[in-house]
């Protein structure tokens, strides 16, 4: 017999592999900490990916002080409006708020007739919020906004504050992020139903074996008498949800003093209209796609020592309408 020491296909870590609920995910908001007082989080739609030129100010990097080309995605973030105040006792929602008037998401979403005016007569143990995104004002081409649960940071008294400051005024991304790191949780791509092969990496057998080529050797030994979820086979791919931790943050900007949009807009998403953010690397999710960016939950000292200072951002557009043209 042959001595297999390879390691399993398939990492254990994501499973189960099953279709997401909903494509803006939830997120536990327990761990998260931050100074001050505002968001934990926040709400943005992914554009695609870009070339950052910066200069790499990393202490003890290997090209400290030199100009290179870093990978980069641009999210961009509609302002944040208060639809809600959820007040939590024991861990479970006590009372819930609606405190907005707003006649244009009526038309969307189910409301009161009248908004009732915040109270903080009962006693509770946290207060969260949940936002609504302003979606008119991008070039996304969808009409019901995206609503979410997020914390706030600090005291409950300056929770409630912050609250109240906030109750139907926008609330900015350079209002939440600035610089440092973020979690990313998003839905990825999906791509159906698929072999074990594009699932879980398999090889491919040789020529000569019996029952397919495509798929394992073996689903489970002769004295087990069942499949085990171990064995790689045939399932959904992709559409999952999941979380990227620790992304850093190169630049947060207004589309009206920085404009980054190309002349012909960015490939299948257009113009951005808001305000937006540039994160170092790629981002899980399609083009156009919800995703909830939060404060760093386990940052690593590594990767919070780096700072690049972006100098130009650059797109590939011009390449891409070139073999649009060769096309057609």
């Amino acid at each position: 017999m042959t001595n297999n020491n390879r390691s399993r296909k398939g990492s254990l870590q994501f499973y189960p592999r099953v279709r997401a609920k909903k494509i803006i995910p939830s997120v536990n908001w327990k761990p998260h900490s931050k100074e001050g007082t505002s968001l934990l989080g926040f709400v943005g739609y992914k554009i695609g990916m870009i070339s950052a030129y910066a200069k790499d100010n990393t202490p003890d990097s290997m090209t400290k002080g030199k100009k290179i080309i870093i990978p980069a995605t641009v999210v961009e973030c509609p302002s944040l409006k208060i639809y809600s105040v959820r007040f939590y006792k024991d861990n479970k929602v006590k009372k819930d708020i609606v405190v907005t008037n707003d006649k244009d998401l009526k038309k969307k979403v189910k409301m009161p007739k009248v908004a009732k005016y915040l109270s903080t007569e009962e006693e509770f143990d946290d207060v969260r919020v949940i936002v609504y995104t302003d979606i008119k004002a991008t070039d996304i081409g969808k009409k019901k906004p995206d609503m979410l649960e997020i914390a706030l940071s600090g005291s409950n008294e300056d929770k409630l504050n912050f609250i109240k400051e906030k109750i139907g005024k926008p609330i900015s991304v350079t209002e939440v992020f600035s610089s440092g790191l973020v979690d990313i949780h998003a839905v990825t791509k999906g791509y159906g139903t698929q072999g074990p092969m594009k699932r879980f990496g398999v090889a491919l057998k040789d020529h000569k074996s019996e029952k397919g080529r495509r798929r394992p050797g073996s689903l489970s030994s002769f004295g087990l008498r069942r499949v085990t979820f171990r064995a790689p086979q045939a399932g959904q791919t992709g559409y999952h949800s999941r979380v990227a931790y620790n992304n850093l943050i190169l630049q947060v900007g207004k589309i009206s003093e920085n404009n980054i949009n190309p002349k012909s807009g960015f490939h299948r998403y257009g113009n951005i209209k808001t305000d937006y953010i540039v994160i170092r690397g790629s981002v899980p999710g399609s083009k156009k796609r919800g995703i909830v960016m939060t404060t760093s939950q386990r940052p690593t000292r590594t990767q919070a020592k780096k700072s690049f200072e972006v100098i130009e951002l650059r797109w590939r557009q011009n390449y891409l309408t070139k073999q649009v043209k060769r096309k057609a």
